[in-house]
């Protein structure tokens, strides 16, 4: 099976909605949708991409350049990483991470980074430590 990965379109809303709800586990309306997918389109540094397997939306990828001031260097974050739990260990995830990765060198990134959740040790972690990825730190956060 070939994977295509493609900008995503307005009409990709509702399978990637079904894939957030699915990384989330929580709904995920599509007004929100459509303000994400507007706010992205007017974005000069954040992108969305599906990946197909037989014409169907099975994977959604969004990107974010980050430009590191103390060490003078851009990174391509990879902010949302999701695939269909039918097609998982089918390659789809590797795919997009391999798009990602290459977008990054395109966009003369020094490397790739993303933020996982501790509960997600099991399956995403141990995917990413696969592709070569290392665990370099903590994300710190204070809620309002």
């Amino acid at each position: 099976m070939a994977v295509l990965i493609r900008d995503m379109t307005v009409a990709d809303n509702e399978p990637v909605r079904g894939l957030i709800s699915q990384l989330t586990g929580k709904p995920f309306s599509a007004g929100d949708m459509q303000n994400r997918f507007e706010f992205v389109a007017g974005s000069p540094i954040d992108w969305f991409y599906v990946a197909e397997l037989d014409g169907q939306v099975v994977g959604f990828l969004c990107l974010r350049l980050r430009e590191r001031i103390v060490h003078a260097s851009r990174y391509m974050e990879v902010s949302v990483l999701v695939t269909d739990a039918s097609v998982r260990r089918n390659g789809v995830g590797r795919a997009l991470m391999d798009f990602a990765e290459q977008a990054a060198r395109d966009a003369g990134c020094v490397g790739v980074f993303l933020v996982s959740g501790f509960g997600r040790k099991d399956e995403a972690h141990l995917f990413y430590e696969r592709l070569g990825y290392d665990k370099t730190g903590y994300r710190f956060v204070k809620l309002f």
